[in-house]
């Protein structure tokens, strides 16, 4: 009995410790296995963010470098001569046409198209599509403004007698308008929509990226902070 207790021995040891090892690998796989989600999930955040970082950039890329040009240009107006060129035209509209005008009224109506093209052959400006003021007695008159430039005419209700004027500021002043968004239509009003939100998940996808990077790169929350805290200060103390 002694003697088959001492043979079973060594096979119940080799039994346990092959067990415990084998416990011991199931063990260690379920670590990487556990840890390998968290990577999974940062992985898939990263690409996510990376594409939309990316494409939000070439959306916002070209509006970007104008507006930060025409910020330039904006901050340095006074610095940055520019010589309005002025003309000047006058013409007359047949007594057809003439008798074609509304009476006046408190509206904004365009002018009549026959009324548009005749003005537009006469004077170098067209009135078609834009509001004129019909409450003055004695006159009609269109006002035209634009981006970079000016202009109106007037039409004498007794005469027929055309008078015009255009002034163009150059073409800085016509970037700057596109940068305020002044007299350039509801078009350019929903592109500078558009491209702001661009601008705000281009920044906001850059701002996740740099909390994926940070523990990599020290120096980030330093300049994230530098970033918000000197606009600030500046407007704080040197603006009054």
């Amino acid at each position: 009995m002694e003697a088959a207790d001492v043979a079973d021995r060594p096979a119940c040891q080799t039994g346990a410790r092959q067990s415990h090892r084998a416990a011991g690998a199931d063990g260690g796989a379920a670590k990487p296995l556990a840890r390998g989600k968290p990577r999974k999930a940062r992985a898939f955040w990263l690409k996510q963010l990376h594409t939309w970082h990316w494409m939000s950039a070439a959306i916002s890329l070209a509006g970007m470098l104008l507006f930060a040009i025409t910020g330039i240009t904006l901050n340095h107006a006074a610095s940055i001569s520019a010589q309005p060129v002025v003309t000047d035209s006058t013409g007359r509209l047949p007594p057809a046409l003439l008798r074609r005008l509304p009476a006046p009224n408190d509206g904004h109506a365009p002018l009549p198209a026959a009324v548009a093209s005749a003005v537009a052959a006469a004077v170098p400006v067209d009135p078609a599509g834009h509001a004129a003021d019909w409450t003055d007695e004695e006159e009609v008159y269109v006002a035209m403004p634009g981006p970079g430039r000016d202009a109106w005419v007037a039409i004498d209700r007794t005469s027929g007698a055309i008078t015009a004027e255009s002034t163009d500021r150059g073409w800085i002043s016509y970037l700057n308008d596109l940068h305020k968004g002044r007299n350039t239509g509801s078009a350019w009003f929903w592109f500078i929509d558009l491209f702001a939100l661009a601008c705000v998940i281009f920044t906001l996808t850059g701002l996740f990226l740099l909390q994926l990077h940070a523990r990599h790169r020290p120096s980030t929350w330093p300049l994230v902070g530098l970033s918000l805290a000197l606009p600030v200060l500046l407007a704080l103390f040197f603006i009054h």
